[in-house]
């Protein structure tokens, strides 16, 4: 049964989400949004890199598998499952996967770019 509009802004399936593929063994898929809050998996394989950027939404990330080098500002640090972090407004960070693994993203608020 299909879900209704409302429905997918409170309720995601794991094996729902369309994949999109950002090359350079990087994809990502949007799980959730709504205006105020998205939810965004990143998928890396090893040694891709998620490049330096800034934007002026606020970013939490959760580690769900595998390690990769954080870079927030100046600060680096090498983050494992289960580990997480903050990245303020207009900051620039990016992330090296060291192992392949994946980035469970919440913005606020949502990101347009990533909707089609």
């Amino acid at each position: 049964m299909k879900e209704t509009t409302m429905d997918r802004q409170l309720f995601a399936r794991g094996n729902e989400g369309e994949w999109t593929n950002l090359g350079e063994g990087n994809r990502r898929r949007v799980i959730l949004s709504t205006e105020e809050l998205m939810l965004v998996e990143f998928a890396f394989e090893k040694g891709a890199i998620g490049a330096p950027h800034s934007h002026p939404h606020v970013q939490a990330s959760y580690v769900a598998t595998g390690s990769f080098e954080v870079t927030i500002g100046e600060h680096s640090e090498v983050l494992s499952a289960g580990d997480s972090f903050i990245v303020p407004s207009g900051v620039v960070h990016g992330v090296k996967a060291l192992e392949p693994g994946r980035l469970v993203d919440s913005f606020t608020p949502h990101r347009a770019d990533f909707l089609k």
